[in-house]
């Protein structure tokens, strides 16, 4: 349920504009000023011009932005269920495994980065929006990814065809490679990481003792910090940038990578907090 703008902290003016066009019977998303003329008419009989409105919305703490996505589960109590029990149960169990065996902490996802390009916010000369070039082309460069939680090492591989069992397991075995000691795997619910190709993977593989993995709760890019880090590769990387060819984007991203190995401090930055929490230094 949503909550009222006394326990949200909003006064009721602009609540209003806070619960969104829809909620005040608009078919439309996004709040323009003419429709807010409309609607302080409506509710206060009194009539301002769009432009007045845009500095009267500024001065009582409101300002125009581009809005985020969050997970449409946001407000499902078994999703906040899991969650919790993540933070409170899973993560200190991973935390006390990882020191009774010697293990390593690593989080995994993949990516993909386009040809195309990427779009982000920069300064510019008032009324004269950036552009791009941009080539068109769909093509991406897909990568699976792991960051070790205590010394930022991060692994990387590229993946040429599809992301699924087989190419993941490939990627499994190099991270493996990697490490003489146990590796405990968080990673995300995509299908592939639970095929039964990769079950049975992992499966060998704990016995062992070598690979033991963890699923983050369903819609939770939040809990997992290499999320973090390819947000930071493309703002460095791909974002306001032409790509003419394929190798043109590899190059790029590539450079990104590179500066991740040769300074784990980079990596380590998007843990912060996580690795605060569980007192690593």
């Amino acid at each position: 349920m949503v909550e009222g703008p006394e326990a949200c902290g909003y006064d009721r003016g602009i609540w209003v504009v806070v619960e969104g066009p829809e909620a005040c019977g608009y078919d439309r998303g996004i709040w323009n000023s003419a429709m807010i003329v409309i609607e302080i008419e409506k509710r206060f009989g009194v009539t301002y011009s769009p432009r007045y409105v845009c500095s009267l919305l500024k001065r009582i703490g409101l300002s125009y932005q581009k809005a985020k996505f969050i997970p449409g589960k946001t407000e499902d109590e078994e999703w906040e269920r899991k969650r919790k029990e993540w933070e409170e149960q899973k993560w200190p169990e991973i935390l006390a495994l990882a020191q009774a065996k010697g293990a390593v902490i690593v989080f995994g996802d993949e990516v993909s980065f386009a040809q195309w390009g990427s779009l982000g916010r920069t300064w510019a000369p008032k009324g004269k929006q950036p552009t791009v070039k941009t080539s068109g082309k769909r093509k991406g460069l897909k990568i699976f990814g792991v960051i070790e939680f205590v010394s930022g090492n991060f692994v990387y591989q590229e993946c040429e065809g599809k992301f699924n069992g087989k190419s993941y397991i490939g990627f499994l075995q190099q991270v493996l490679g990697q490490y003489s000691c146990p590796v405990i795997l968080i990673e995300d619910g995509a299908p592939y990481h639970r095929s039964a190709e990769v079950n049975q993977f992992k499966a060998e593989k704990e016995a062992e003792d070598r690979l033991f993995s963890y699923q983050l709760p369903s819609y939770s890019p939040d809990k997992n910090p290499i999320e973090k880090l390819w947000k930071n590769t493309k703002a460095e990387a791909t974002h306001c940038k032409y790509f003419p060819t394929f190798d043109d984007l590899r190059n790029a991203v590539i450079k990104a990578f590179n500066k991740y190995l040769q300074d784990a401090m980079k990596v380590i930055s998007v843990m912060k907090k996580l690795r605060l929490q569980a007192g690593v230094a």
